[in-house]
């Protein structure tokens, strides 16, 4: 896959993360071309954060890795969807999914 393809109209593209057992959406963070160079290369997903400016490691210091099954991008290689074992929760707030607030702003309120 040619990783440049993807940056092509932005330094940052957004990656969708799938639990790869149950197909549930655990969360979404951006990627730079570093990020999904050392995504491929380790195994283990990186992104990059807005907020720090700087590369992360999904786990580092939670201990709730990412072991990558695959990494596809979409129909326009502006986004990627990032297919993973996850180990605990995905979310900061000790949720499975960071996408736990079952229809808060529009449709299913249970």
């Amino acid at each position: 896959m040619d990783l440049k393809r993807c940056f092509e109209k932005s330094p940052l593209i957004p990656a969708v993360v799938q639990e790869a057992g149950t197909g549930l959406v655990l969360m979404l963070a951006y990627m730079s071309e570093e990020s999904l160079k050392k995504t491929l290369e380790t195994g283990y997903t990186w992104f990059f954060s807005r907020s720090r400016q700087s590369l992360w490691n999904k786990g580092e210091s939670s201990g709730h890795f990412q072991k990558v099954v695959s990494v596809t991008p979409d129909c326009d290689d502006d986004a990627l969807l990032v297919v993973v074992e996850q180990t605990g929760p995905a979310c900061h707030t000790g949720n499975k999914s960071c996408f736990y607030r079952k229809g808060e702003l529009y449709g299913d309120d249970g």
